[in-house]
C-alpha cells in the first residue's frame, strides 16, 4: 500500500497516468513529448509505477510501452479513477 500510495502522489506520475489510463500502450518517447519531461525522467517516474503494480510495460524493439496493469485490484482501479477524476474536475475549475 505504501508503494502504491507514493506511486500516485506524485504530480508527474499522475499526469503520466491520465495518459496510460485509456487502456492503450503507449511509448515514453509518447509521454515525454505529452508531459515535457527528459527521457530518463520519465523512465524513472514510470518505473515507479510498475514497481506500484499500477501499470506493465513491453519492450518493442528500442522502445518500452507502457499500459496499465490489467491485473490491478479492483480497489486500487477506483481509487486511481477517483483521484484522476479529482485532478481534471480541479484542473477543469482552474481553467
Amino acid at each position: 500500500m505504501q508503494a502504491f500510495m507514493t506511486a500516485i502522489s506524485d504530480p508527474m506520475r499522475r499526469a503520466a497516468l491520465q495518459i496510460v489510463w485509456d487502456g492503450g500502450e503507449h511509448c515514453v518517447c509518447e509521454l515525454m513529448a505529452k508531459l515535457d519531461a527528459t527521457q530518463s525522467r520519465m523512465s524513472r517516474h514510470m518505473k515507479t509505477l510498475k514497481l506500484a503494480g499500477i501499470i506493465v510495460d513491453r519492450r518493442d524493439a528500442q522502445w518500452v510501452r507502457y499500459r496499465r496493469n490489467p491485473d490491478l485490484a479492483p480497489e486500487f482501479v477506483a481509487i486511481i479513477d477517483a483521484v484522476l477524476d479529482a485532478e481534471t474536475a480541479t484542473q477543469r475549475n482552474a481553467a
